[in-house]
Parts: C-alpha cells; sequence; structure tokens
C-alpha cells in the first residue's frame, strides 16, 4: 500500500481509500451489515488507512458501522477517518437561489458535528466536509457567522480539518471558497468519464496545497464492466433511477469500448479506472465503494506505485463522456 500527504493538513492517507456510501444501507442495496463490517476489516488488514463517510448516509448508519469496526482494532488511531455535514434543506446540488441560512445554518453545523462524533465514538473529527456547496453562498449574511461556527469547532479540537465535497460534475461551483485558508481539502467526481477536475480544480489543489479526494471512481458500477443492458437492481435501490431508461445499455457500450486498452498496464477495466486516478499526482486518495472483502482486496492492491503511462493515460482522454445522470428530469 502507498501512502500520500493529505495536501497541508499533514495528514497521510492510503491512496485507495474506502468510500462508505454504499454501506448506508439505505440506497445501495444488497449488502448485509456483517458482509459490509467485513470488507471494511479487509480494507484495514490491506493497509487502507483513509475512510469517508458521511452523516447522511443511512442517517449515520454508515459512520456507526465504522466505529462498530475501529473501535476493536489496534490500528484505530491512525486510521484517517472524513465525513460530511448535509445540507439541512437535504438539496443535492447546492443551489445559487438557495439562502445560505436554510442550508448550513451555524447552529446545524454543530449539531451534525456533535452527532458525528458520537456516531463515530471519536473525540474529534479528522476532516469534516460540508456535503454540498455552491460558491454564491461566499456572499450570503450568514457565512460570516458560519465561518465563524467553523473556526470555534477548530479551537475547540471537534474538527482538526475543514473541507468541502464538491457538486457532482461541478468542481466550477467551489473554486472560491477553496482560497479560504480555514478550508484544507476538495473531494470531486474524478474519473475516465469525467475528467472536469483537470481544468481548474486540479491547478487550485497545486497552488493552495490542498488535499484532493477522487470520489465515483467506477461511475457508479458503469466503469466496472458489470453494467450491462439486462442487468437489474433490488427494489428501492438508488440505481433504478441513475441507471433508467436506456442508460444500462448506453453505460455498457462505453465500457465495451475501453477494453482493446486493457493489457499490461491494466488487465481489468477497474484496475484501469483506479491506475488512471491514481496517475494524477494531485490526487491523495480514490475513494471506491467496497461492499465485499473480495472488493476491497482488489481495489487495494492496486495501490501498488505502478502508474498508467502517459501515452496511456492520454488515449483515455478519447473517452471522456459528458453527461450528469444524477441531474432530476
Amino acid at each position: 500500500m502507498e501512502y500520500r500527504r493529505l495536501g497541508r493538513t499533514g495528514l497521510q492517507v492510503s491512496e485507495v481509500g474506502y468510500g462508505a456510501w454504499g454501506i448506508g444501507a439505505n440506497m445501495w442495496l444488497g449488502a448485509t451489515d456483517e458482509e459490509s463490517q467485513a470488507a471494511v476489516r479487509a480494507a484495514l488488514d490491506a493497509g487502507i488507512t483513509f475512510i469517508d463517510t458521511a452523516l447522511a448516509y443511512g442517517q449515520g448508519h454508515s459512520e456507526r458501522l465504522i466505529a462498530s469496526v475501529l473501535g476493536g482494532r489496534a490500528e484505530r488511531d491512525r486510521v484517517v477517518v472524513a465525513t460530511k455535514i448535509p445540507p439541512a434543506d437535504r438539496t443535492w446540488p447546492g443551489r445559487a437561489d438557495v439562502p445560505l441560512s436554510s442550508v448550513f445554518p451555524p447552529e446545524w453545523v454543530r449539531q451534525c458535528v456533535e452527532q458525528s462524533l458520537t456516531n463515530l465514538s471519536r473525540s474529534e473529527l479528522h476532516l469534516e466536509q460540508f456535503h454540498v456547496w455552491n460558491d454564491a453562498w461566499l456572499a450570503d449574511p450568514a457565512w460570516p457567522s458560519v465561518r465563524s461556527e467553523m473556526e470555534r469547532l477548530k479551537a475547540e479540537g471537534k474538527v482538526l480539518h475543514w473541507g468541502v465535497s464538491i457538486n457532482d460534475h461541478a468542481p466550477h461551483t467551489a473554486l472560491g471558497i477553496l482560497t479560504d485558508p480555514l478550508v484544507e481539502s476538495a473531494q470531486a467526481i474524478y474519473n475516465i468519464y469525467d475528467r472536469s477536475p483537470e481544468r481548474q480544480l486540479f491547478a487550485l489543489v497545486r497552488e493552495r496545497d490542498l488535499g484532493m479526494i477522487a470520489r465515483v471512481p467506477f461511475d457508479e458500477g458503469a466503469l466496472t464492466g458489470n453494467i450491462r443492458a439486462e442487468t437489474d437492481f433490488l427494489p428501492g435501490d438508488w440505481r433504478h433511477r441513475y441507471f433508467r431508461g436506456d442508460r444500462k445499455a448506453e453505460a455498457e457500450r462505453h465500457a465495451r469500448a475501453l477494453e482493446p486498452l486493457l493489457g499490461e498496464e491494466a488487465g481489468t477495466l477497474p484496475e484501469l479506472a483506479l491506475r488512471f486516478i491514481l496517475s494524477a499526482p494531485e490526487v491523495s486518495s480514490v475513494i471506491p465503494g467496497m461492499r465485499s472483502p473480495a472488493h476491497a482486496r482488489s481495489n487495494a492492491a492496486v495501490a501498488d506505485g505502478r502508474r498508467l503511462s502517459k501515452a496511456l493515460v492520454s488515449r483515455l482522454a478519447d473517452h471522456a463522456w459528458d453527461k450528469n445522470w444524477y441531474a432530476p428530469e
């Protein structure tokens, strides 16, 4: 396992981290808590030391599940856990026409920090992130009071570092807040299909020495090659909406177009997807979801220090795909 610095936080994190949305058990269906706990243990056994979760994942279920595993682990103190404050109005993505007082009022920020501390059985949060953001809020009259609350929580030792989880496919919506010295990390979608962070965000990451967390490396499964036109999901699984209509067939076509690029540098599509992201020096950690021990071990194995050649990274540019399947109809 290779490790990288999470920007100017100084925290050392495994370059493959554990994305814990899928174990929240309310949107990704099909895994039991026992299997999810086994997956977290397998990830830790493989050297993963970075876990990204959120209060909104199962209304704290993901956080509590992580705490149940870490509670009995000798390496608990060296595992960096990041979590997120959900918008009070429960609206994703962050909208410029909604006042900040409706999304992150100071009392809500503190309440969420306290709840995550309880769920995770910790006295401090390594990294607390806003789970949505829009730079329009920097001009909102409520921003100074929100920022002051962030400073107080840091002074109290309850939040060690602050970060932002950026709107889906829209890194330009958080470039302003990332210039604030109080904010030390950015989390954004970055994968073979969505290379938008390369346009502006990566330059800011280098300039401000930000931690960069790459999420959705497999495009919710589309980049694993396991989504086929005939794929079905359990009733209630959120992927019914994400892959609605002819999207499953479209995802299959795009994945098959990548298969000729497999070979010595990457033998499978998941490996290619992860190695592409880790070939970017701006990335501190990539956080695939993994709900089985087998997936945890195979994902962790990619963090061996081997990078894709510049030639292959260049060829992958032809596979960029401009879409936003998260957007409501």
